[in-house]
């Protein structure tokens, strides 16, 4: 793939980890190429990453085989409509990172049945940690697919979903779930103080101990559920606070905030595909 160009619209800071996260993966950085408005960003894109950088959308997307939409949502539409006349003939994959945006709103403003990939990553993709839910439209090839996956694979994992619509479930989860985690984190820290532990120490406990549960459930072959009971000894101090967390309602509430997210996602796609 790697013989592949790759234009990415848009240089903030999912793009640079794209980038360096392909550069990491031996993907040629004369295969590269990036539009950034931003003069002092497109400065620091070329000295970190030696790519082409332009100030041009057209130019970056000339010879073009991916073009990776990494602008704002509200930016998208006016992206698509200046890119698209230019685009028509070659067909190009189309990568679009913007969170909510549909699939066919964006081969609507770009004017051709455009091969057109869906993706959602997560921020952990800023330190090589993603995790990226795909969708296709019917345009896109067997290779095209193989293409992007081995594009948004440079900053994690990722996964196919077959309906469009399960893009809003895959935002509420894995796209907003880094700040549950860092919530959940926030509030053990506080605890902790409260508890009499110095600030210092509650941070570090905490974080390791999220770092460590986080790669057990990774390396075992048991689910979460079985993880938990392995380490809740009845009549212990992780089942009273197990116990105490379910009294209150935690899994309603992990479930109506995800609902919420999800209907969130929902309500932006169709605020800005009627736009």
């Amino acid at each position: 793939m790697s013989d592949k160009t790759i234009a990415f619209i848009g240089g903030g800071n999912m793009a640079a980890s794209l980038i360096g996260g392909l550069i990491a993966g031996s993907w040629p950085v004369r295969q590269i190429r990036v539009a950034e408005p931003v003069g002092p960003r497109r400065q620091k894109l070329a000295s970190r990453f030696g790519v082409t950088v332009t100030g041009s959308n057209s130019e970056a997307v000339a010879a073009a085989d991916v073009v990776v939409l990494a602008v704002k949502p509200q930016t998208l539409r006016a992206v698509a409509r200046e890119l698209g006349p230019g685009l028509a003939d070659r067909s190009p994959l189309i990568v679009s990172i913007a969170a909510g945006v549909r699939e066919p709103d964006i081969r609507r403003w770009l004017g051709f049945p455009a091969a057109v990939v869906r993706a959602m990553p997560n921020t952990p993709a800023l330190v090589g940690s993603g995790a990226t839910g795909l969708f296709a439209n019917t345009w896109v090839s067997q290779e095209q697919r193989d293409l992007a996956e081995s594009v948004l694979r440079a900053v994690g994992m990722v996964l196919w979903i077959d309906d469009e619509a399960q893009m809003d479930a895959v935002t509420a989860l894995s796209g907003s779930g880094p700040a549950y985690f860092f919530l959940v984190m926030e509030l053990m820290e506080e605890a902790g103080g409260r508890l009499g532990l110095p600030a210092e120490t509650s941070r570090l406990l905490t974080l390791e101990t999220a770092f460590g549960a986080a790669k057990m459930a990774l390396e075992s072959a048991e689910d979460p559920a079985g993880l938990r009971r392995r380490v809740t000894s009845p009549g212990g101090t992780t089942a009273r606070a197990v116990q105490h967390l379910e009294d209150n309602g935690l899994r309603s509430i992990f479930q109506g905030a995800m609902e919420a997210a999800r209907d969130r996602a929902a309500e932006i796609g169709q605020e800005l595909g009627t736009k």
